[in-house]
């Protein structure tokens, strides 16, 4: 049964005028890092203090309602896959309302990928609670240290570790490729705006951000 997760991210004037018209530019490059950190047998010292970012080629998306099918090639593109957006979107059922919901998403990463590796988590409150945004850290240092990045379906504003704005009223999708201290911050790819394709954010903001929707991980 579909809740508030599953709620239509459609893309309202606010969030048009949010991602200046939501028109974004062609594609640049990667904005990513050789992955580093500590090996998974130390896994208690890597969520103390470890740090890794995946390898994205980065695309940003060719019209304001793709933004679920150029997440998901964002995602994709850390495991060398390059998939066309246009063949994701029919997938998906996007049309100009946007993508439905995260569930959409789950099943084309894991046609993709060749197994049932990735799953939906459904963060229903209205905020995360620490026990939602300790699962999400877990999550994400899991993912990206899988090799693979977290696909997550925002709404609302959010503010990243450099003090700047990012509003999506309507929803949105964002990919998550990268984490340090820990997973305390992540790194998010945007394909809204190739002028802001990368940020860092903490997990507990984008826990908050995630709030009444959902996202996928491995």
């Amino acid at each position: 049964m579909r809740t508030d997760l599953i709620r239509k991210t459609a893309l309202t004037a606010a969030t048009i005028a949010a991602t200046g018209g939501g028109i974004a530019g062609p594609a640049i490059a990667a904005h990513a890092a050789a992955p580093e950190g500590k090996p998974a047998a130390q896994v208690q010292n890597r969520k103390d203090h470890g740090q890794r970012e995946l390898n994205v080629r980065y695309e940003a998306q060719p019209n304001f309602y793709y933004c679920g099918p150029a997440a998901t090639r964002n995602a994709l593109s850390v495991q060398g896959k390059d998939i066309n957006v246009d063949a994701m979107a029919k997938e998906m059922g996007t049309t100009e309302a946007g993508t439905n919901s995260i569930n959409d998403i789950t099943p084309v990463l894991n046609k993709e990928t060749g197994k049932n590796a990735y799953h939906s988590v459904e963060i229903s409150s209205p905020t995360a609670d620490e026990k939602q945004t300790d699962k999400l850290r877990t999550d994400i240092v899991d993912t990206v240290d899988d090799g693979r990045a977290v696909v997550a379906n925002i709404a609302g504003t959010a503010v990243d570790t450099d003090g700047n704005t990012h509003s999506f009223e309507g929803g949105h999708y964002i990919s998550v490729v990268g984490y340090r201290d820990g997973g305390h911050e992540v790194k998010i790819a945007d394909s809204a705006d190739p002028a802001t394709a990368s940020y860092w954010m903490s997990v507990d903001n984008l826990a908050d951000w995630i709030a009444t929707r959902g996202y996928s991980a491995s």
